[in-house]
C-alpha cells in the first residue's frame, strides 16, 4: 500500500513516469514503524529519507537542560530527513521519531543516485528544496520577531489537522513559547470566537 501510494504521489507530481518509477522501485522501501519509535538519534549519520504514507513524525533538537525544541512536523505527503547529514555525511543535529504509528516509504542514497538521471525528478526535488529553505526563512522570521499568537495562527494555517493530533506542549515546543504562552494565546483566541478546530490533548 505504501508502495502505491508512494508512486500515485510521484506520478501525480510529475517526478517520475510509471516506467522511470519502475527502473527504481527495487530502491524503495516500505516499514510500519510503531508510535515512539526512534529513527535518528543526534550524532547519527542519517543514511534515510522517509515519506510518510500514513502517520506523523517530527524532528528535534535536545538542548543541554534537555528539553526538546521540534523543528518540523512531518504528517501525510510529507517528506523528514536531516538533509545535511544525508547528503554530506556529517553527525546529525537532530532526532527524528514517530508520533503515531506511521507507514512510511524509506528511501535510501542509493534511490537518489538513480532517479538523478530523470529530469522530472531533478525539476521536482529543486523545487522541494526551494520550499523547504523558504519555509525555513519564514519560520525564522516569526521565531525572532513575531508575537506567540501569530506564531500560534501560522501553525494552524501550516499543519491545519495536528491540532487534533498533537499534544499541546509540542506545538508550544514547535512554536518556541511556553505550554502557559499557548493556553493563554488559546484562551485570547476563544474570546474572539475563533475555533481551529478543537483543542490538542494535555
Amino acid at each position: 500500500m505504501n508502495f502505491e501510494f508512494f508512486r500515485n504521489y510521484l506520478l501525480a507530481k510529475g517526478a517520475l513516469t510509471d516506467e522511470q518509477f519502475d527502473t527504481v522501485s527495487h530502491a524503495i522501501q516500505e516499514r510500519t514503524v510503531a508510535k515512539g519509535t526512534v529513527l535518528l538519534r543526534q550524532d547519527e549519520i542519517c543514511s534515510e529519507v522517509y515519506f510518510v504514507a500514513n502517520g506523523l513524525l517530527r524532528s528535534y533538537t535536545v538542548d543541554d537542560n534537555g528539553r526538546e525544541h521540534i523543528i518540523q512536523f512531518a504528517p501525510e505527503d510529507s517528506w523528514i530527513s536531516d538533509r545535511n547529514s544525508f547528503l554530506f555525511g556529517e553527525p546529525s543535529l537532530i532526532f527524528i521519531d514517530t508520533i503515531e504509528e506511521s507507514k512510511l516509504v524509506v528511501l535510501t542514497p542509493e534511490f537518489f543516485q538513480q532517479v538523478s538521471a530523470f529530469a522530472g525528478f531533478n525539476t521536482f526535488n529543486t523545487k522541494a528544496l526551494h520550499n523547504l529553505v523558504r519555509m525555513q526563512q519564514h519560520r525564522i522570521s516569526l521565531l525572532i520577531g513575531a508575537s506567540a499568537e501569530t506564531r500560534y495562527m501560522d501553525f494552524i494555517e501550516r499543519y491545519p489537522s495536528l491540532t487534533l493530533r498533537v499534544p499541546q506542549w509540542m506545538i508550544a515546543s514547535y512554536l518556541g513559547i511556553t505550554p502557559e504562552s499557548l493556553s493563554r494565546v488559546r484562551r485570547e483566541l476563544a474570546k474572539r470566537n475563533f475555533k481551529p478546530g478543537s483543542q490538542a490533548t494535555e
